[in-house]
């Protein structure tokens, strides 16, 4: 049976801790526009700021669905569910935000992060997310699974763009692939002259 859940305790934040993948979900405004869902994971990205507040790092991707549904309505929800041990489903509704590098927080916030060194240039952005609903549900129709490994191709991705592009390469990447959604939204603010450089 599904219980709501006033804020993340201890017991939550343990449950959270343990899962190796997360799902966030969101959609613009309208009828007409595409939902999104994405799946995340990873060492380190994903932290529980405090009772009510969620975040994670937005490691650089090819596209910004998130992110420009977030700056139109901020409309987000946060899945975990366990694929080892008891079975479960945990939902964090919310309104969330996109900080991105250049904003003045986003250092301190990216601090706290337990990423690894080779992670860290990876990151575009933080999404915190200001819990608004807490639910958790049976997942019983979840297989059980095991982890195997995290992947790095991501990892040896960038470091061939590094290698291929010179330093600026997560830039024009971005200026390429991230100042959009699939349905035109603004996302990343990234200067689209990087694009022809």
């Amino acid at each position: 049976m599904g219980k709501v859940h006033e804020r993340i305790d201890d017991r939550l934040r343990a449950f959270i801790e343990r899962q190796h993948v997360f799902f966030v979900a969101t959609a613009p405004s309208g009828p007409d526009g595409h939902v999104n869902v994405s799946p995340k994971g990873g060492a380190g990205v994903f932290r529980v700021l405090d009772e009510r507040t969620i975040a994670y790092v937005d490691l650089v991707g090819s596209g910004a669905e998130t992110v420009a549904h977030l700056q139109e309505n901020g409309r987000i929800v946060v899945m975990f569910c366990a694929f080892t041990g008891a079975p479960k489903i945990m939902r964090f509704h919310g309104v969330g935000r996109s900080i991105p590098e250049d904003a003045p927080e986003y250092a301190d916030l990216l601090a706290g992060f337990t990423l690894d060194d080779e992670q860290r240039p990876l990151a575009r952005g933080i999404v915190v997310v200001d819990v608004t609903r807490i639910s958790d549900s049976c997942g019983f129709g979840v297989p059980r699974m095991e982890m195997v490994a995290n992947r790095d191709q991501l990892l040896r991705w960038s470091e061939n763009k590094l290698e291929k592009d010179g330093p600026d390469w997560k830039a024009r990447y971005m200026a390429a692939n991230n100042t959009a959604s699939i349905d035109g939204l603004p996302g990343y603010d990234v200067n689209r002259d990087l694009v022809a450089a």
